[in-house]
């Protein structure tokens, strides 16, 4: 690998700022109309931040958390904390109080940035239990009126002391950035926590360089990239696309208004860089799927004949075959009568480089994007390893692989399969447990927990999470990702619980999908009025059933799922039953829905 330079995240940002000055850092909505910030703006309140923290006391070597929605003061103080040698911590905005207070707690966080009330309350919540924290800045103080002055002080207000402090230090801000080391530790993040608590890895600027220098070579990212911003900014695949890339190169951070209206918002932002987790592709999907079940016979039509030619186009292109001029003009009139429609329907026409990671994704899927025209790549990393670390590159794309390593990774498989990395970019360690990160990290090599397979071509393949392999009582060892993922492929359901540990077939906990259900329902004449209620007609079982048994169709017998539950409630994040990033913790679902599973098995050990 390229030498590092060796510098830090504040030093990145102040190199941009000097290239780039007026140009466009950041787009964000407000009240419909697109703002922008260039970077000569982004610098003036990262700085007059920065400074506002320290005349409220912040040292170096202080943790700052962020329990916010993505937006621009969530990156000003980001990068602020960064530049005075601090430590950020994010928090899931969509995390109940205790969780909250746990990571705020446990990090040693002396300042937390709230969003707004809701927020605000939550740390108020388990201040009792907080006893290291000092002040609580709010971005949107509205309705905080009659709360407790002497520990709330807001954003704008933090940015005016901030102000008033370069008057009369000038220098202050550049000094405390020329402090920092490549080696300190810039971020925290949490793991989800998909088995007890969560754990706060320690990442350094120079795990941060290491990835994002290889990054950039991997997918040939520029300045003139425009990426969108809607995954939680704390975990660290946003992060790299939202702070890490556009400090690296320069690139527009767009922000939606929401992981909701994702769709419009790619529409609108025409993104030229996209990182989807698999359930946002699922439901892109989906979508289509049912936007054309809904049309006329003829675009039915129409839409089955360009797939089929898309498909022949994009198999050809998998291949490393040409086209010919034959499939070179089929595609091009299905792309002007249909694909082209479809693409800008996702809003991913202009994009050149989109990949899915955070978790296994059904080839299917996958598959599908490419019949569109959209390249879609898959990748593989974890916290960590500071985010990505394998990835398809070039036109070298293999369907059921992640790809191959990154520049500077090492990697090997143990005898049981276990992945284990090691490299520039494996992280300092996690915070306060030094156990846990003996038992991570052992001879320098990082131990993922993770399952995987080489291809004959080179590239990996990841099988399961290694705790999460299904053991029958017949001694079958079992993927249930596999099965999942292909479970999720119908535009009807939108989770599943493969099961089936010790049991002698596997069974399956089914969560449908609301909006494509109801909407079928409906056609149907079925009356339902909640989720519950819909969950529980027999046609929808019925259709589940159909869908169930499509997949069975394709696995091997010892694979299919025989039975299956449809749960009467949408799967949450409050509920503990989710992380933020929409994957299960299969042991609390396992333990919740212990009387469910065990019905489905009538009880029986096997």
């Amino acid at each position: 690998m390229a030498e590092l330079s060796g510098r830090t995240l504040g030093q990145f940002f102040l190199q941009r700022v000097a290239e780039l000055g007026d140009r466009v850092a950041l787009r964000e909505k407000e009240f419909g109309i697109w703002q922008r910030v260039t970077w000569n703006d982004y610098l003036t309140h990262v700085r007059r931040f920065a400074l506002g923290l320290k005349a409220l006391g912040f040292q170096r070597g202080d943790h700052l958390a962020i329990l916010s929605e993505n937006c621009r003061q969530w990156l000003y103080a980001d990068i602020a904390t960064i530049c005075l040698g601090g430590v950020t911590v994010g928090v899931y905005p969509t995390s109940p109080f205790a969780e909250v207070g746990y990571v705020v707690g446990h990090s040693d966080s002396r300042f937390v940035v709230c969003e707004d009330q809701e927020q605000t309350d939550k740390i108020l919540e388990v201040i009792g239990e907080l006893p290291q924290l000092g002040k609580i800045i709010v971005m949107d103080m509205k309705g905080l009126r009659r709360y407790p002055q002497e520990r709330i002080i807001s954003f704008a207000a933090v940015e005016a002391l901030g102000a008033e402090m370069l008057t009369r230090q000038p220098g202050l801000f550049q000094s405390e950035l020329d402090q920092g080391r490549p080696q300190d530790v810039a971020i925290m993040v949490y793991t989800s926590g998909t088995t007890g608590p969560p754990k706060g890895a320690m990442l350094s600027h120079l795990n941060v360089e290491a990835m994002t220098a290889a990054t950039v070579k991997a997918i040939g990212a520029s300045a003139s990239d425009s990426v969108v911003s809607y995954l939680p900014l704390c975990h660290v695949a946003e992060r790299i696309f939202s702070l890490f890339l556009p400090l690296y190169l320069g690139s527009t951070v767009n922000f939606a208004e929401s992981v909701g209206t994702i769709q419009n918002d790619l529409r609108e932002i025409g993104p030229t860089v996209f990182l989807g987790v698999p359930r946002i592709w699922e439901k892109l999907q989906s979508s289509i799927l049912i936007k054309i079940k809904d049309s006329t016979p003829l675009k039915r039509w129409l839409f089955a004949r360009c797939l089929a030619i898309g498909h022949a186009a994009a198999q050809a292109r998998l291949d490393g075959q040409p086209l010919g001029p034959g499939l070179t003009l089929a595609w091009w009139a299905a792309y002007g009568l249909m694909l082209k429609a479809l693409q800008n329907y996702v809003g991913l026409r202009r994009a050149r480089f989109c990949f899915s990671a955070a978790a296994t994704i059904s080839p299917d899927v996958l598959r599908f994007f490419h019949d569109l025209g959209i390249r879609v790549k898959e990748g593989y990393g974890m916290t960590e390893s500071t985010g990505l670390s394998f990835i398809h590159q070039g036109e070298d794309i293999r369907m059921g692989t992640v790809g191959r390593p990154l520049e500077g990774i090492e990697f090997k498989l143990a005898p049981d399969g276990e992945l284990l990395k090691k490299g520039a970019s494996i992280f300092v360690g996690y915070y306060k447990n030094p156990q846990a990160t003996a038992a991570t990290v052992i001879d320098g090599w990082l131990h993922t927990g993770d399952v995987a397979e080489v291809t004959p071509e080179g590239h990996l393949r990841i099988v399961d999470r290694k705790k999460d392999l299904i053991i029958t009582s017949g001694g079958k060892n079992i993927s249930p990702s596999e099965i999942e993922n292909a479970l999720k492929v119908s535009p009807y359901i939108n989770e599943a619980i493969v099961v089936g540990e010790g049991k002698n077939y596997l069974a399956a906990l089914i969560q449908i999908d609301f909006d494509n259900v109801g909407k079928w329902a409906i056609d149907q004449r079925l009356a339902f009025t909640n989720f519950k209620n819909l969950a529980q007609l027999p046609q929808v079982r019925r259709l589940i059933q159909d869908e169930v048994d499509q997949v069975n169709s394709r696995l091997a017998r010892v694979e299919n799922v025989r039975k299956f539950r449809l749960l009467d409630k949408a799967l949450d994040h409050d509920d503990n039953e989710l992380t933020a990033t929409m994957k299960v913790r299969r042991a609390n679902i396992y333990q919740k829905f212990a009387a469910e599973i065990e019905a489905i098995y009538g009880g029986q050990a096997g």
